[in-house]
């Protein structure tokens, strides 16, 4: 049976509108930095997507000057070595994913780390069926916190339950 009434619109599942989201058309970025040598992850939510909102407002605050940027080839990023970071691309249009720029066999250039922590950000999200975009920044902090946590010991178990400290002696 067809939607015929105007006043009314039919239910959407997601926000299907193409190209990069906004704050403002309900797809807020979500911006990301993986050290390579920390293991770390610092993950922020944006309100653009775009050079300002990526180098300046992510990358640069959280890296060192000097430090080995790794993206793709998104027009963005250009300003990186400009901001003192050094800069190394892949080209996924050409079919690039890996590439070796030193010749040790080693395939340094690449993003695929942020490109699977993206996937797992997707699935701690899934389970909530949707978030609104003023307590995004809330799950993003809980999912970077506990890909951040490289060991869950019994002392962590005690203090996040709310348990007394184990006594010793």
């Amino acid at each position: 049976m067809p939607h015929r009434d105007p006043e009314d619109p039919p239910r959407r599942r997601a926000n299907q509108a193409r190209g990069h989201g906004t704050w403002e058309t309900d797809r807020p970025p979500v911006c990301g930095v993986a050290g390579r040598h920390s293991g770390r992850l610092a993950l922020r939510v944006g309100r653009r997507n775009g050079a300002a909102e990526l180098v300046h407002r992510t990358v640069v605050p959280r890296t060192k000057p000097g430090a080995m940027v790794y993206t793709d080839e998104w027009a963005g990023y250009k300003p990186l070595e400009a901001a003192g970071r050094g800069h190394a691309a892949v080209n996924h249009h050409a079919g690039e994913w890996a590439r070796d720029d030193d010749g040790d066999g080693i395939r340094e250039v690449h993003c695929n780390t942020l490109e699977g922590i993206w996937t797992g950000l997707r699935n701690f999200l899934r389970p909530f069926r949707g978030v609104n975009k003023k307590y995004l920044e809330q799950y993003i902090k809980m999912f970077e916190w506990s890909y951040n946590l490289k060991a869950i010991t019994v002392a962590f178990l005690r203090v996040l339950l709310g348990a007394p400290a184990a006594v010793s002696g």
